[in-house]
């Protein structure tokens, strides 16, 4: 467990905050790019590390990401006007291109160079995997994009969406990496009675044995996890999974099969946002698999990103659906709301010191110490590594079943499956 002080260190991301100046080195996801589906289109509010930005997609079709106050009189340029290659107030007319400099001020004469001095904040955007990424540290240390595979596969190989989540980013983190509740909380009830029943590799081996034990190793750009489970008598399954620094999970998957990410990107100390990519690194995607993501996108509330299912409504939970269909009574996750139920239900910042870890939660241990040691390293001058170093983050998660006697980082396949060339 966590001291109070050791959580909120941990849970705090606001300006000038430890843990959100450690997040501020990295890029993040903070909008879809559909969000702003052309240039000059409406400009689009968002909250970041507890800033609030507005997002803009200018003549040039360049994505501008400025605070959302005018530096005049502080209206939201949320009414602002898109057009001819920046944002315009229309309160006094005071326009900004995507680098934050002050192009055009009507309200001032014409002889006036007041505008050369006034700038707005501005973060640098980049896009990739159908997501607008930002970085908003300093600039001097400003890295490159983070080598991520799914940044790098044709169109047709990724699907992404989002969806909010009312809680602080480490409780999201930690279910990403739990990969012990998937065979219960996720569970049919046919499916607890009858492991035999399951569809893949990985729900039939985690039906039939439920605790797996668990190793963690540490890697440059965050935690490798191996969840071990009975298989055959001369087998052991490997659920196979990452956490990446800072927030980026890779859940396992199945033998070669389509991998999925998730970045859980912090709106503020109390709200996150779930960014979800999935992709196949060797293939297009099945109609299948495309038709997931057209499920959790029919699943959300326009706009806002909120699961129909949410805390307002208790997630739609059914009781006479858990007694006799599901093992909670919710019914779909295609939104995740079966996840956000539990996540959210522990408050919005969880109350760690009175928490009672297991042997399953060894990973989750292990993140955490990781992000708290990269914070107080910080604060002592040491940058964290993986921010400079994109390379790292040429992973992927994976699955296997392996004889016996073979650890999983030591089987050829497995290495040759869970590192991108």
């Amino acid at each position: 467990m966590l001291t109070h002080q050791e959580n909120m260190f941990m849970a705090q991301v606001g300006p000038g905050t430890p843990m959100g100046e450690l997040l501020r080195r990295f890029w993040h996801p903070v909008l879809l790019s559909e969000e702003l589906p052309e240039p000059d289109c409406p400009p689009k509010r968002t909250k970041i590390l507890g800033e609030e930005l507005i997002a803009f997609r200018d003549t040039n079709g360049d994505v501008g990401l400025v605070d959302n106050y005018c530096p005049h009189r502080r209206a939201s340029l949320f009414f602002g006007r898109n057009e001819e290659s920046g944002l315009r107030c229309v309160y006094h007319g005071w326009k900004f291109d995507i680098n934050g400099d002050c192009v055009d001020m009507p309200s001032e004469p014409a002889e006036s160079n007041f505008k050369d001095k006034v700038k707005i904040n501005a973060y640098p955007t980049r896009e990739g995997a159908g997501m607008v990424w930002a970085y908003m540290g300093p600039k001097e240390l400003q890295p490159e994009m983070p080598q991520l595979e799914y940044l790098d596969v044709p169109e047709d190989q990724f699907v992404s969406t989002k969806v909010m989540y009312e809680s602080n980013f480490v409780q999201v983190i930690e279910g990403e990496i739990d990969t012990v509740h998937a065979s219960l909380l996720h569970s049919n009830l046919d499916s607890l009675a009858k492991s035999e029943s399951a569809t893949t590799v990985g729900g039939r081996y985690s039906y039939k044995d439920r605790p797996p034990r668990f190793f963690v190793e540490d890697t440059d750009s965050g935690i490798l996890i191996g969840a071990r489970r009975e298989a055959e008598e001369d087998s052991y399954y490997w659920r196979i999974s990452r956490w990446l620094f800072p927030y980026i999970t890779m859940i396992p998957r199945e033998p070669q099969g389509s991998a999925r990410s998730g970045l859980i990107v912090p709106i503020d100390d109390e709200n996150c946002w779930f960014f979800w990519v999935r992709w196949n690194p060797f293939r297009a995607l099945s109609d299948d698999e495309i038709q997931t993501y057209k499920l959790m996108q029919a699943s959300l509330a326009p706009v806002t990103y909120l699961g129909q299912a949410n805390k307002r409504n208790d997630y739609m939970i059914d009781r006479e659906m858990q007694r006799t269909v599901n093992y909670t009574g919710i019914p779909q996750n295609n939104a995740r709301a079966q996840d956000a139920a539990m996540t959210d239900s522990m408050g919005a910042i969880s109350d760690r010191d009175n928490e009672h870890l297991g042997t399953t939660d060894m990973a989750i241990i292990r993140m955490r110490r990781r992000l708290i040691q990269a914070a107080q390293a910080l604060q002592e001058g040491t940058e964290p590594y993986a921010a400079s170093h994109p390379e790292v983050y040429k992973v992927r998660s994976g699955g296997a079943v392996l004889p016996r006697d073979v650890y999983f980082t030591d089987d050829a396949s497995v290495q040759e499956d869970i590192f991108v060339k």
